[in-house]
């Protein structure tokens, strides 16, 4: 019984280091403990870095919408990395007039050797910030100001609000566009505001200085995620650029969106256990920083958190371990932070009764992912990438939005 009440008051501890830790944002805002931007108003030049395999179905949305950009034509770049296609995307990157590389390697394979592969080939001195775009994914018109006012950016990294392309396509796709409102709009503008670094994803902007110094050091099967932590653990800058929009396609059934969870989700333990110590040690940040970072990386996403917490909580009011009350409390208490952000990003919905219809989805949805990630235990460590399925559906977003 006393190791039943240790294990379950060390997973609510786990479950509350994201309220915590914005508890603290919160504390450090109010007192003023705030990071300053660069004030530089050079536009910077970007180069628009997009990896693909086999994306024919909606490479050429992604590459429309980067030469919509309201940018100066001699100010960015675009440049596709067709990796071991066996499709027509290469042939469609040059049809658009797109600079494409194609890349051969299957011994190789995936997305962060095409990136360590394509950063080695790129003229860094002459450019600014390298943006990472998955080609599966439209950028408002708007993207690229947005980026550069966030400028000075080679010693930094930016990320971008990733929105969802199809939310009226099911409630998985809608409740999807909830949470992504909840992370970007209000999870990272917090922590924007307290001065800690947001979690990259689709859309990064690696500043050049950064992939001189590094390379491309991120190869994990959650490579946004190491890059995150690689960069954190070295003090290195991670802001959010909340208008810079980008909109990716969202699965549509939970059988096309099993294996991106699983490997998100087995990416970012993979990560949390390489990087858990080293972030603990290391002398580049703070004991603010070092928490949010291990909430993050920790972090087992807003329904499974909820699945996990309901779980314990039964348990515990079954079996009454030495402690029950406070750690069922504890356990409650840890989902005021999801249970806020979710609401408010409902509130700020185009369509709030719509998306709170979605969310009568939410009981069957979190049964299954509870066992989507008990499946991700699996991926773990060093496992290869799965392509998650595409559909060739008109994006229901326009990139001016």
């Amino acid at each position: 019984m006393i190791a039943l009440s240790l294990l379950l008051a060390a997973g609510a501890l786990a479950l509350l280091l994201p309220l915590l830790s914005d508890l603290l944002s919160l504390a450090g805002i109010v007192l003023g403990r705030q990071t300053a931007r660069g004030g530089a108003r050079a536009l910077p030049r970007l180069l628009f870095l997009v990896p693909a395999h086999n994306e024919e179905l909606l490479i050429l949305s992604c590459l429309d919408s980067l030469t919509r950009l309201e940018y100066p034509a001699d100010r960015f770049d675009i440049l596709v990395v067709a990796d071991n296609c066996t499709d027509r995307t290469a042939e469609l990157v040059r049809q658009a007039r797109v600079p494409c590389l194609e890349r051969t390697n299957t011994d190789l394979r995936g997305k962060p050797q095409a990136l360590r592969w394509a950063v080695q080939r790129l003229p860094l001195d002459k450019l600014d910030a390298v943006v990472i775009l998955d080609a599966d994914t439209t950028v408002s018109s708007d993207f690229a100001a947005a980026l550069a006012r966030r400028a000075p950016l080679r010693n930094k990294a930016v990320q971008a609000y990733n929105d969802v392309a199809n939310p009226d396509d099911s409630a998985l796709t809608k409740m999807a566009a909830v949470l992504s409102t909840a992370n970007h709009r209000f999870a990272y503008g917090l922590k924007e505001r307290a001065g800690l670094n947001v979690p990259l994803s689709a859309g990064m902007c690696v500043g050049a200085g950064l992939l001189e110094r590094y390379g491309w050091p991120a190869f994990s099967i959650g490579e946004d995620w190491e890059l995150y932590a690689f960069l954190t653990e070295r003090g290195v800058r991670i802001e959010a650029a909340t208008e810079a929009r980008l909109f990716a396609q969202e699965a549509r059934s939970l059988r096309q969106s099993a294996s991106q969870r699983k490997r998100w989700m087995g990416g970012k333990l993979t990560v949390l256990v390489r990087y858990g110590h080293r972030l603990l040690s290391t002398r580049h940040i703070g004991p603010v920083q070092k928490l949010d970072a291990l909430a993050e990386l920790s972090g087992v996403g807003p329904v499974v958190h909820l699945g996990v917490t309901l779980v314990a909580v039964g348990v515990t009011a079954v079996v009454r371990p030495p402690g029950a009350a406070w750690i069922a409390l504890a356990l409650a208490a840890s989902l005021i932070r999801p249970g806020a952000h979710t609401v408010l990003a409902i509130a700020a919905d185009p369509r709030p009764l719509r998306a709170l219809r979605a969310f009568g989805y939410l009981p069957f949805y979190t049964i299954w992912r509870l066992g989507v990630a008990v499946a991700a235990l699996g991926m773990v460590g060093e496992k290869p990438w799965v392509k998650t399925g595409r559909h060739n559906a008109a994006l229901n977003r326009h990139t001016s939005d």
